[in-house]
């Protein structure tokens, strides 16, 4: 983590639309809890400040929530979900846990590296994209599979990386999910039974 991202932004405070967001968020949890809040208020900051959170929205939210600065910053930095550094316009983060590991998620990260003249974790030089390796995402059963802001893409194999990166780069938009046609995670095959959702098999 470099200090002089950590520190870049000297001054911070939600939008008068997003502050609206925040007190419904404070408002879920009981009168002295409102510091339950802060993984939402966390993720509204960054979504505000073009995808990473500065230590002026760290401490803006501290005093928000009435809780020490070092307890958001434990939050922050605990969770690789908030980026305490600029990222691209579009974050690739590609899994590289077991399952995705055993489906190829290593050929997925060099695609990621050779097409976008990058290494892990660094950005393009025109802010384009950054590159990030990370644990687990949540869709074992369609490994390999890679997110890209809010977005999965999963069932990957060379060809459909890089196909989904230019889409990017060109200025679409993929589409997210499986890139083979599979519905959500039913088998690759398809289904085997509960074919017919009326009853029967």
């Amino acid at each position: 983590m470099s200090n002089q991202n950590f520190d870049q932004l000297t001054a911070y405070k939600f939008t008068a639309k997003t502050m609206k967001i925040a007190k419904q968020h404070i408002a879920k949890y009981p009168k002295g809890r409102q510091a339950s809040a802060v993984m939402p208020l966390l993720d509204l900051a960054q979504r505000e400040n073009g995808g990473w959170l500065p230590r002026a929205a760290m401490d803006y939210i501290s005093d928000l929530l009435k809780m020490p600065k070092i307890a958001v910053y434990e939050v922050a930095t605990f969770y690789t979900m908030y980026n305490l550094k600029p990222v691209g316009k579009f974050h690739v983060q590609v899994c590289t846990n077991l399952p995705c590991l055993l489906r190829g998620s290593d050929k997925i990260v060099n695609v990621a590296k050779n097409f976008l003249k990058i290494s892990i974790g660094e950005t393009t030089e025109d802010n384009l994209f950054t590159l990030t390796e990370v644990e687990c995402l949540g869709a074992c059963v369609n490994a390999p599979m890679m997110q890209i802001n809010d977005d999965y893409y999963e069932d990957l194999d060379s060809d459909s990386t890089s196909a989904v990166l230019e889409k990017l780069k060109a200025g679409d938009t993929p589409k997210p999910g499986s890139q083979t046609g599979r519905h959500t995670s039913e088998p690759a095959g398809g289904l085997t039974s509960l074919k017919n959702l009326e009853g029967g098999s």
